[in-house]
This record gives C-alpha cells, sequence and structure tokens, in this order.
C-alpha cells in the first residue's frame, strides 16, 4: 500500500537582513500548506547570510538559544497554525561562547521536537565554519513527526558516509541535508553524494542548497534543490541553479519496504569487521 507525504525543500537568496529573511521563510511555509506540504525543511543557517565566508566574531550575534530563543518559539507558533513540520537550520549558542551549526525539529502542533547539530566542521577557504562552530555532540537521531520519521544531516556532514547509515539503522525515512555550497568547489558533488547515500542507506532524500552571491565573499551558491528517492531518481525537477524556489513533491515512503526487500543491504552489512574504521 502506498503512503504518501508531500514534502517540501525551500531555497533562497540573502534578503540582507535577519527580520526579512525570517518573513520570507514564513512566507515560504504558509506557501508549502497551501500546496498540502506536511513538512518543509529550510537552507543551512536559514535566517543569515552564509557569513562562514568571513572570520568575523561580530556574526556571533546570529546564535540563539534552542528551543527557548525567539526564532524557535515564533516558528513553533506558525508550525501549529499551518499543521506542517518544520527543520530549522540555525545558529545555536548553548551558552557564551559554545555555539553550534544546529538543526531544530519542530512537529505539525507545534512541539519542540529535538535538535541535530552538525558533527563535521569544515575549515577551508570560503567555509571558516571552525571560527563559528563546535563539532556537534548530539549524535545522529531521528525524529518522530506526523509525517514520518525524519533525520537531518548539515551539509558537510554528506562528505562522511557514517553519519547517513546510523540515521538509517535508527529508522529514517526522510533525510534532510541543508546546505550553502559554493559552485566553484562542489558542484560535481552535489548530485552524485546524496542520491548515492539515498541508495546505500534506503530511504528519501532532500538536498537544499541557497542561491546567490552575497556580499561577504565570491561563493556562488547554486541552489538546484531536490528530492531523490531509494533507487537514486529525483522526483520531480531538479530546481534552478540562480532562483529562488519552494520544492514540494510526493514520497510514496511505502516504496522503502519494497527496495529493502529487494536489496538487504542492512541484513548484509558486516559491523563486527569495520572496528578498524573507529580507530583514531
Amino acid at each position: 500500500m502506498s503512503r504518501v507525504i508531500r514534502a517540501a525543500l525551500f531555497q533562497t537568496a540573502w534578503t540582507g537582513d535577519k527580520e526579512s529573511m525570517i518573513q520570507v521563510h514564513e512566507q515560504a511555509a504558509r506557501d508549502a500548506a497551501a500546496q498540502g506540504a506536511q513538512v518543509l525543511c529550510f537552507q543551512e543557517l536559514f535566517y543569515g547570510p552564509y557569513f562562514c565566508q568571513v572570520q568575523d566574531k561580530a556574526f556571533y550575534e546570529y546564535a540563539e538559544r534552542i528551543p527557548e530563543g525567539p526564532t524557535v518559539q515564533r516558528f513553533q507558533a506558525l508550525a501549529r497554525e499551518l499543521g506542517i513540520v518544520l527543520v530549522l537550520p540555525m545558529y545555536e549558542e548553548e551558552q557564551p561562547g559554545v555555539l553550534y551549526n544546529t538543526a531544530a525539529v519542530i512537529d505539525a502542533d507545534g512541539s519542540y521536537l529535538g535538535k541535530y547539530r552538525k558533527t563535521h566542521i569544515p575549515q577551508v577557504q570560503g567555509f571558516w565554519e571552525k571560527f563559528y562552530f563546535r563539532p556537534g555532540n548530539s549524535g545522529w537521531p531521528v525524529f518522530d513527526t506526523a509525517a514520518g520519521r525524519i533525520g537531518v544531516y548539515i551539509c558537510y556532514d554528506r562528505h562522511f558516509p557514517e553519519g547517513w547509515r546510523a540515521l538509517g539503522l535508527a529508522g529514517a525515512e526522510i533525510v534532510f541535508n541543508p546546505s550553502a555550497t559554493s559552485r566553484g568547489l562542489s558542484r560535481y558533488l552535489w548530485q552524485l553524494e546524496q542520491p548515492a547515500a539515498a541508495v546505500a542507506n534506503e530511504y528519501f532524500v532532500g538536498a537544499i542548497n541557497r542561491v546567490g552571491v552575497e556580499d561577504l565573499g565570491d561563493n556562488d551558491f547554486y541552489g538546484t534543490t531536490y528530492f531523490v528517492d531509494p533507487e537514486a531518481q529525483f522526483v520531480g525537477e531538479v530546481a534552478s541553479d540562480k532562483e529562488t524556489e519552494l520544492v514540494v513533491r510526493d514520497l510514496d515512503l511505502a516504496r522503502l519496504r519494497e527496495v529493502r526487500d529487494r536489496w538487504q543491504f542492512y541484513r548484509d552489512r558486516a559491523p563486527g569487521a569495520y572496528e578498524p574504521l573507529t580507530a583514531p
């Protein structure tokens, strides 16, 4: 039997200030809900610029408490009003000087379900993330939501297969990967790694990337947001590489059982043989 979830992703460009950026995303949530979407994920660090192009402590001011901060509470109210699950990639302050790249997950009734903190933190030209974030310590939680069992992996995480597998072992049906990734650096990987992860772990992946060139550097964020199924097939069209776009797609979660019955990757894995992989 089919079990169809209507899911959404939103890619957009930096508006120039936090409040207008939040308003753009509030409208995207309303538009997604109007199209029947049951779950929506925003892009990495959704209410700000991708400030990791520079190393400037002024951007620490973008960090908020999760879930006590104003943005989570604002979107909890919106989720409750619209009846939609929201994934909010944000800058988190646990306490002064302890900062994370985090995604908060809000259920369709507005309840806060928990957070994922980005595990793998890059420090390369144009992506100076170690200046801003500690490595995450949340593990790889999977959230039981009104739209199914949801996991989150954030941007640079996608280059590391271990977390993808951990999410699958924990029962994820859809994994969202909110990102801020640049045309000159990673474009050749964008439509390779996440479809491969969907196949290897037998779930749907929603890959989100912002668009445009911001005034902090030369990074050209190329959008091309998409959903991909566990057979590496894009669900509908891939989004624009330049324009703001709301991607809404129907995902039949019943297909996961069909694919897993055909390809017994979870049965045939050999965890006892992998101990050397955990050595420093």
